[in-house]
């Protein structure tokens, strides 16, 4: 358990009479046998935690066992409710300093409970960052948490990949979203909700107006449906067969996206359905080579050919001299 998640569990604990496991996991976003495992952590480690089944049961702690409010700031609360940041997102974010002072608080309240287990700040380490990433450029965390805290809008400049130019926005924040060590800026554009990578802004600055968003929502209403529109709509379905040594590693780059026919396996390869936001997009299949085989639709095969004509026709005339 992190150290951050550690103490938005037992605000959650301590602010409600009786709370389902079902609840705190929806809270932490974390799966139901996480939340089992924190609760145990938090019995071990001595703290008065019950569990009791039934309607009206749920999870609680005696009160005046948890963690002493009065001896952190407001700021210092404010920063360490941030569940599920790293280190560096916290360097980011500018928000290090009030975070480390917290956690040592909460600590040194807890250690005088279990002085026989290691502080978890000492054996837990967080990277949320993805393998082999270089350093982005572009707009900084830190640099636009101020205008979204003042519930500015912002007119930003955005190198979009499928655009040929960068296009000028006047864009509508509900904040900032950390996902699988990329930064986001989540906010609407004329009422539409988007994600705009952090390192695609190359220039902002804010509008002396107050933002305008959708009623009913939040930042992480508005995340949740992003990315659950991200992962399940599509525009395109590829069939295709994927040789058996690289089905995992397909596994690892499409996730979701990417759905096995275990009915249809032999000995070299796995059937699959890719699903795939733009046509464009199915050159993601190119750096499996022939280890990929698409069937169909038409339109994917004959993209996927374009792009290696193109692709071969661009070394031909490239070939580095032998005698040089």
């Amino acid at each position: 358990m992190t150290p951050d998640r550690f103490f938005t569990l037992m605000l959650l604990l301590e602010s409600r009479d009786a709370v389902t496991t079902q609840e705190l996991a929806s809270a932490l976003g974390v799966s139901l046998r996480t939340i089992t495992r924190d609760l145990n952590w938090l019995r071990d480690a001595g703290l008065p935690v019950t569990a009791q089944r039934g309607r009206l049961g749920g999870v609680t702690m005696s009160p005046g066992s948890g963690v002493d409010l009065t001896r952190l700031t407001p700021g210092e609360r404010d920063h360490l409710s941030l569940t599920g940041l790293d280190e560096k997102q916290r360097a980011e974010l500018n928000a290090s300093v009030e975070s480390r002072r917290a956690l040592s608080k909460v600590v040194a309240a807890q250690s005088r409970r279990g002085h026989e287990f290691l502080p978890l700040t000492d054996v837990v380490h967080v990277d949320s960052r993805p393998w082999l990433r270089t350093r982005a450029s572009g707009t900084t965390p830190a640099s636009l948490i101020g205008p979204v805290r003042r519930g500015r809008r912002l007119q930003i400049e955005y190198d979009s990949p499928r655009a040929s130019c960068s296009r000028d926005l006047v864009v509508d924040p509900y904040g900032l979203f950390a996902k699988a060590g990329i930064w986001y800026l989540v906010a609407d554009c004329a009422q539409v909700p988007q994600l705009y990578r952090l390192e695609r802004i190359t220039t902002w600055k804010e509008v002396d107006q107050r933002r305008r968003i959708r009623e009913n929502q939040t930042l992480a209403t508005v995340a949740a449906a992003l990315i659950d529109q991200w992962e399940h709509h599509h525009a395109i379905e590829v069939s295709a067969t994927i040789d058996r040594t690289q089905i995992e590693r397909a596994q690892r780059i499409f996730g979701r996206r990417l759905v096995r026919d275990d009915h249809e396996e032999s000995l070299t390869g796995h059937r699959v359905t890719i699903r795939f936001l733009h046509l464009e997009d199915v050159r993601a299949l190119l750096p499996f080579g022939s280890a990929v085989t698409v069937h169909g639709p038409t339109e994917a095969r004959a993209h996927l050919r374009d792009l290696a004509v193109s692709l071969a026709h661009h070394y031909a005339h490239r070939c580095p001299d032998r005698n040089s």
